[in-house]
């Protein structure tokens, strides 16, 4: 595959993406020097996912920081189409809406579809779906959310809710839309084509402007809903796009929960998250010792670095230590290989705990019906 034949969609990603291509391609908004200085100012901090990165291309949030410095309050969104369990890609997006959340003290919608994952992936059945939900709500609900102003939206539980707004969008939208969009075909169950007026329907369950943080992968949706808000009387949802959580197993896709090899829980155990680093984790290292001190390390095509780099390792100096040692040389990829494993564990420690927790926190969180 050449560098120009990736493939990004919602249900699908495969090569080695260039991200200023795939602005270019979905029509996006890169991430500017100037925007990071005015979040910053706006603020009071300079948030790490954003000035690695991280988080790179947007759809208007400029409107929304407009709105809020004339006092206008805006909502936030994201979710999870609950396919398996938890991965600790998934809380890139969750852990950056948490930073939102507290910074501009604003409502928080989480939609889990169980729906769409049980019309897209022919092995799981509707209580397969609902129950990786269950799971992942607990995922979500570990990362500190304030019940207050966070709820989670369970698309079949909380369908009398969302069924009027989606069908004032999904009467706005015909199957050349979707087709064209999504690459839909006449063998593409009905599920799927109306499962997009479902998604779209928290973007309008308050009357305020709405920023949603997702993965770009994830974008079309949201293309199709920007197209349809003037169309039903309601104000585009603004995004912000984070980069794909690569796969243990290196460049050339995304972290996938239907990947065990590829892929760390939120659940695995200490021993567990060992073993899949050091056994699967891509490395930029040398073949041997000897030539990784002579030659040095690529840090860049490196697994365990990259996740250092997008969400375990915060601070710039320990992380530029950590470049230069790789890329001279001095620090091997086993032991690249185990601050991750350091970093991750202690991490989990905490996420578990919280998790445990969350068990009697639920009933706090879920949307209820109107």
């Amino acid at each position: 595959m050449s560098a120009d034949d990736f493939i990004v969609t919602p249900w699908h990603v495969e090569g080695d993406i260039d991200y200023d291509k795939l602005i270019k391609r979905f029509g996006t908004e890169k991430i500017s020097s100037e925007l990071l200085e005015r979040i910053k100012r706006i603020t009071g901090e300079d948030n790490f996912m954003l000035r690695r990165g991280i988080f790179f291309s947007h759809r208007e949030m400029t409107r929304i920081l407009d709105e809020y410095e004339k006092g206008n309050k805006f909502f936030l969104y994201t979710g999870r189409g609950p396919s398996g369990h938890t991965h600790i890609g998934h809380l890139v997006p969750w852990m950056f809406a948490k930073w939102l959340q507290e910074k501009f003290d604003v409502n928080m919608y989480f939609q889990l579809t169980d729906d769409e994952k049980f019309f897209s992936k022919p092995n799981l059945t509707l209580e397969d779906t609902r129950k990786f939900a269950y799971e992942n709500a607990l995922d979500f609900i570990a990362l500190g959310f304030n019940p207050e102003k966070t709820k989670i939206i369970i698309n079949t539980r909380n369908i009398q809710t969302l069924y009027p707004i989606a069908a004032q969008v999904a009467k706005k939208i015909n199957f050349s839309n979707t087709k064209a969009t999504f690459g839909f075909t006449n063998e593409t169950n009905i599920g799927m084509i109306f499962y997009t007026s479902l998604q779209s329907a928290p973007c309008f369950i308050e009357d305020k402007p709405v920023l949603i943080p997702l993965g770009v992968d994830q974008d079309p949706h949201f293309r199709l809903t920007r197209d349809i808000a003037p169309k039903i009387g309601k104000q585009k949802p603004a995004l912000v796009h984070n980069i794909m959580i690569p796969s243990l197993e290196g460049p050339g896709g995304k972290m996938s929960a239907s990947d065990e090899k590829g892929t760390i829980y939120t659940t695995d155990s200490p021993s567990e998250v060992k073993k899949k680093i050091n056994k699967h984790a891509f490395s930029g290292g040398q073949p041997d010792i000897e030539q990784h001190r002579k030659l040095g390390g690529n840090p860049d095509i490196d697994v365990s670095y990259q996740y250092l780099r997008i969400f375990f390792e915060p601070d710039d100096d320990k992380l530029k230590t950590i470049y230069e040692n790789y890329k001279s040389g001095k620090l091997l990829s086993g032991e690249l290989k185990a601050i991750l494993i350091e970093k991750i564990n202690a991490f989990l420690a905490i996420h578990q705990e919280n998790r445990e927790k969350a068990k009697n926190q639920i009933d706090q969180f879920l949307f209820e019906n109107k």
